[in-house]
């Protein structure tokens, strides 16, 4: 690889993330076609069982391809899936060159697209913008690597670190330019987790609009069947998912959710409430990608006090509560030392207020 590479590789990384909502549980992947330092062809994976990324960018390229330099940001496919293999498309078209960002680590590619397409004669190199390429594809590569989905962990909370005043109130800590990020945030995920406090406090629909992408599930943590059938989740639960998770215990009294359209799901306790991490076994067997964690802060607290949390989104708005309810509850941390292990990706002003956005490290 050469330097030359890293700025077709990023218009590559620029069109994978058209697909982010769309095309989970595969990866995002981009793909440029370059022939004598001009791009001739562009495509990424636009939608779950349609065409590839590289497909589609050979396909704008046409004769041009032959020759040619292909960028792509994960390794392509070599197996018949819900489309034929992407390396047959490439050996057709008559690539010289593939450079693709990571090996993609899927059971029946990982190493073997590439290996495909050295014995036919063509240049196969990996590593430029692999960093990039890997945080793009965390979700994915999460699922893959432990069955689990990705988790987003959203709140919104005042400068001295509120959620709520002490009487409950919370409408609106954030503005309403951040409260549209968080409902385009919400369109893009396989489901949106609250516990049953935040459910019988506000009464939330948890959906995104305008709708996105992908429609959320609603997962409600209930652990002793205390939803209401009047609140909005349950009367709207034949239109939209709603996964209420419980234990043995509540389970004769969810007849009625049953009945109104939602789906139960009785998990072990730890003690008396749901297990997280077999909650997150079980949608990773359902193949969710990524799982937005809205609250409260008891439910917030749990899932930081076992290290389930990949990533933050912090909204911070500009007001001053003293008394209240704090963000996030839970064990906590003995010492500061215990308290690392995130990496600020980046801080934003949303019209005031300020957005926080951190992974783990």
């Amino acid at each position: 690889m050469t330097r030359h590479d890293e700025p077709w590789m990023r218009r590559a990384l620029e069109l994978a993330e058209k697909g982010r909502g769309l095309v989970e549980p595969n990866p995002l992947v981009g793909a440029v076609v370059v022939r004598d330092s001009k791009t001739v062809g562009e495509g990424w994976h636009e939608k779950f069982g349609y065409a590839h990324a590289e497909v589609n960018a050979l396909a704008q390229a046409g004769e041009a391809a032959r020759g040619a330099t292909l960028y792509l940001t994960l390794e392509p496919c070599c197996h018949h899936g819900k489309t034929p293999p992407c390396t047959d498309a490439i050996r057709r078209a008559g690539i010289q060159r593939v450079v693709a960002s990571l090996e993609d680590p899927f059971p029946q590619v990982a190493g073997k697209g590439a290996a495909v397409l050295r014995a036919a004669g063509i240049d196969v190199e990996f590593g430029s913008c692999a960093q990039d390429a890997r945080r793009q594809n965390a979700p994915y590569l999460k699922l893959l690597a432990t069955g689990r989905p990705y988790v987003h962990a959203k709140w919104a909370m005042t400068l001295d670190g509120k959620i709520a005043t002490k009487s409950g109130d919370s409408r609106w800590i954030s503005n309403e330019a951040s409260r549209r990020r968080v409902h385009a945030m919400r369109g893009c995920m396989d489901g949106i987790l609250v516990g049953i406090g935040t459910a019988l406090a506000d009464d939330p629909l948890l959906t995104a609009r305008p709708p996105g992408p992908r429609v959320a599930c609603r997962v409600i943590l209930d652990s002793k069947a205390r939803l209401p059938v009047t609140s909005q989740l349950v009367r709207t639960a034949r239109e939209i998912p709603t996964l209420i998770v419980t234990t043995a215990p509540a389970l004769s009294a969810c007849a009625e959710l049953r009945a109104a359209g939602c789906e139960v799901l009785e998990l072990p306790g730890d003690p008396g409430r749901p297990e997280l991490a077999k909650l997150l076994d079980e949608l990773g067997r359902r193949r969710w990608t990524n799982l937005l964690v809205e609250g409260g802060a008891a439910v917030l607290g749990r899932f930081f006090d076992r290290d389930l949390v990949d990533e933050i989104h912090l909204f911070i708005g500009p007001k001053l509560v003293g008394a209240g309810k704090d963000a996030v509850m839970g064990r906590g941390r003995d010492a500061i030392q215990q308290c690392g292990g995130w990496i600020t990706e980046s801080i934003e002003n949303i019209d005031g207020d300020v957005y926080v956005h951190a992974v783990r490290g």
